[in-house]
């Protein structure tokens, strides 16, 4: 009898060992943004904790930004290695419709919660929040208090922006003066034009040059000064409220209909909508929750600007316009 209990014990070990290295063995892509995927960002944290129930690698690929996602994604086709693309907005979720190679999320969203609502039955929102010029208050003692101000103001005091065609804070800033100025944004650009000290492919470059003082001002979100007040104890980056309202930005994940693990996919979906990917959120990618968290956010994030008025363009709206909307933004600012 112990013989035999020792062979079916050595047996179902075995099966165990075999289960568990086949399903270590499925690797969940994810494409995203570079910024979340840095050893600072939620990349990181986010990995262990999937991988904890998942019984998979977590792979991620990351790039500029994320207009370039989509990008990267229209030229690899049905040949993406993607299963999931996480780091797109509601400003591109049409243009990645129109692709073809998503596929219906199938998760539970009801616990997704953002300003003014969202829903879609193929793309999940993870976190939101709204474009904000920040700026140094120990270089700048006068920030802009409305887009007019910036678009109009001293020249010398130069700000750092993205590129709309990589970047979605970039598509944002354009988004933003289009909303306020409407058929007028050509005028507006051709004037901020000389405010500009560069455009970065992305974010991190962006934000990289203005901590290191290259320019005393920044595109980038109300949330951004939460990071220097809770990671670094300072009040000195702060973002400038306007009085005409900031733009918002949703950021969404979907699963492709090429992956070969489809369900691992839609596992991952159900993962970010919960407690523990939204818990790590907040002091890591610097954006509102999309979704409950188990505690309630940092005192600092009481402390932000936040905007009376919110603008936000339908995904449709942007599709039809995006491109001729980027064709007068290099017009107007020289940039080809």
């Amino acid at each position: 009898m112990r013989k035999i209990t020792i062979s079916l014990l050595t047996a179902a070990a075995a099966l165990t060992v075999s289960a568990t290295s086949h399903a270590a063995d499925k690797v969940l892509t994810v494409y995203t943004y570079e910024s979340f995927t840095a050893e600072w960002g939620p990349g990181p944290k986010v990995k262990e904790a999937f991988e904890k129930s998942c019984g998979c690698e977590v792979n991620f690929v990351g790039v500029e930004d994320g207009v370039a996602l989509l990008n990267r994604l229209k030229l690899e086709g049905e040949e993406t290695k993607a299963d999931i693309v996480l780091g797109l907005d509601t400003g591109l979720i049409a243009d990645a419709k129109a692709t073809g190679l998503f596929a219906p999320a199938d998760v539970d969203t009801s616990a997704v919660s953002v300003p003014g609502g969202f829903s879609d039955e193929v793309f999940v929102p993870y976190d939101y929040g709204h474009f904000a010029v920040v700026y140094d208050t120990e270089a700048m003692q006068n920030p802009p208090k409305s887009m007019q101000e910036l678009v109009d103001g001293d020249a010398s005091q130069k700000i750092v922006i993205e590129d709309p065609r990589t970047s979605t804070p970039g598509l944002g800033l354009l988004l933003w003066v289009k909303s306020i100025y409407g058929d007028k944004a050509g005028e507006a650009w051709s004037k901020l034009k000389d405010r500009v000290l560069t455009v970065t492919p992305g974010w991190s470059e962006a934000y990289g040059m203005f901590t290191n003082g290259e320019a005393p001002m920044v595109l980038s979100y109300t949330t951004s000064p939460a990071y220097h007040m809770i990671a670094e104890d300072t009040d000195r980056y702060q973002a400038a409220s306007f009085s005409e309202g900031h733009y918002i930005q949703i950021e969404v994940a979907g699963r492709t209909k090429t992956s070969e693990n489809p369900e691992l996919a839609k596992r991952f979906l159900s993962f970010m909508v919960s407690p523990a990917f939204q818990d790590i959120i907040p002091e890591t990618n610097w954006m509102f929750p999309a979704a409950k968290t188990s505690a309630p956010l940092a005192d600092a994030f009481d402390k932000l600007v936040h905007p009376e008025n919110t603008f936000l363009m339908s995904a449709e709206e942007v599709s039809a316009n995006r491109k001729a909307w980027v064709d007068e933004w290099l017009a107007a600012m020289g940039t080809r």
